[in-house]
């Protein structure tokens, strides 16, 4: 076998198990990783990268593997993107940091321009970056209370919205996110989500059942006059991958213009193509006050932005916005390149024909196998959700089994969901055909074998 120099999409693509997996050197890394870092960090699949590129990864051992996780949504246009790589180089030479707030650079603006450009919605807008998904939550939520003067914050069943304090306090899910890490920030609420799959009285009552029930609490509960914001992924991510009953989210938007509340959307892992559209809420025209972007932004590099209308945005005073590191030049060269990528590979096209692939074949399977519930999701962000056949009970264990087999035959998958029954598929972007159709006919393989 040659010796891989290089990733990106040059690596040949294709997948390759050369040893079990994990193999020998990966667990040999393993147990450094255990001795050296808490166990509080865990690990999906422990084998070792080396290289990455298209819809592949490669580990220690010379394993390829095909990449149904994008790092969680993260390397949308695929790891080390020649645009990108490209871009990091020629920086990296120039400067790696001043900070913004003390000798700014263009990069950090060129990427506001771009983001206010693109996101949903033609009124004026302002951007700021930031390092994580978490860190721009938080601001986006500093914001929408210092613009209100308001201090209540509203959010759904299954979200998801980071690890820090308040947005632990924000995510609906105790296990492993919030379990003995109380107490939580306060004026924190949480109303309900239309959840097709499992809404009581059925799919087709869900959405006007679920926003009816979401505007009644916070008008009865909380009042929608100390309401700073509603806060929403357009489909939740950790949650499941639930895609709102269609008229859900528009339903809240507009009970949110009406009473002076600032509706953000929490794009960090549905943006930047990955649902067929540059950003999630597109597909119903939803415009939100306030979008948080992060993961796929820069390809890897950390970085997340709060876009927003300017008269919110407009408003903090200067200092109150910030960070050492938010929108290292770095960074901002990668998400350059990202953008660059999405629009000349037509990624949000790609993203579709994604998606057009995987769904009647996912539907297909679920026809044959009872332990398939639901299949959903759009463009290139899939789910599955398991049950016990016959019910609609969660099934995580077969979630577990299933990802664990699929790991075995050289296949990375994750899993999600507020019960742990739900298998999500997130390929790159940027990733062939053939491997998409291997990916689905090993999966198809081991789900008819459970």
């Amino acid at each position: 076998m040659s010796t891989v120099t290089q990733g990106g999409p040059s690596l040949p693509q294709e997948r390759r198990v050369v040893t079990e997996i994990p193999g020998p050197k990966s667990r040999e890394m393993f147990a450094r990783k255990q001795a050296a870092v808490p166990p509080g960090i865990g690990t999906t699949l422990p084998v070792f990268v080396t290289h990455a590129g298209g819809g592949v990864v490669v580990d220690a051992d010379g394993n390829s593997l095909i990449d149904f996780g994008s790092g969680i949504a993260v390397t949308n246009a695929g790891n080390s993107a020649p645009r990108v790589v490209d871009r990091v180089q020629r920086q990296v030479a120039n400067f790696t940091h001043t900070c913004f707030m003390v000798t700014p650079y263009e990069s950090y603006v060129q990427v506001a321009e771009k983001l206010n450009e693109i996101t949903p919605g033609d009124h004026e807008k302002r951007t700021f970056l930031l390092n994580s998904g978490a860190e721009a939550v938080e601001n986006a939520v500093k914001v929408a209370r210092h613009a209100t003067g308001r201090q209540a914050v509203v959010v759904f069943d299954h979200g998801y919205h980071g690890r820090t304090l308040l947005t632990m306090s924000l995510t609906a899910k105790n296990m492993p996110y919030k379990h003995r890490f109380g107490p939580f920030a306060p004026e924190v609420y949480r109303v309900p989500l239309a959840y097709p799959f499992r809404w009581p009285t059925g799919a087709e009552n869900c959405a006007e059942e679920a926003a009816a029930q979401a505007i009644d609490q916070i008008n009865k509960q909380i009042g929608a006059e100390n309401v700073a914001a509603v806060l929403i992924e357009p489909i939740a991510g950790e949650g499941g991958f639930i895609e709102p009953a269609k008229g859900f989210l528009p339903r809240i938007a507009e009970f949110c213009r009406a009473n002076g509340i600032v509706f953000i959307a929490d794009e960090v892992q549905t943006g930047f193509a990955r649902t067929g559209h540059l950003f999630a809420c597109e597909d119903e025209g939803v415009v939100p006050d306030i979008i948080v972007t992060a993961k796929g932004i820069a390809g890897g590099l950390p970085l997340a932005a709060v876009t927003g209308r300017a008269e919110i945005l407009d408003r903090v005073h200067v200092g109150g916005l910030g960070g050492t590191y938010g929108g290292n030049p770095l960074a901002c060269e990668a998400a350059l390149g990202v953008l660059e990528t999405i629009e000349a590979d037509d990624l949000v096209g790609r993203a579709r024909r994604i998606g057009e692939v995987m769904l009647p074949r996912l539907r297909a399977i679920a026809e044959r196998s009872p332990v398939v519930g639901d299949v959903r999701g759009r463009g290139a962000m899939i789910a599955i959700e398991l049950v016990v056949p016959g019910t609609k009970e969660p099934h995580p264990t077969a979630a577990g089994e299933i990802a664990k087999k699929c790991h075995t035959e050289g296949l990375l998958v994750l899993t999600a969901g507020t019960y742990g029954n739900v298998l999500r598929f997130l390929p790159p972007l940027v990733m062939p055909d053939h491997l998409l159709e291997e990916g689905l006919a090993i999966l198809e393989k081991i789900i008819t074998e459970i």
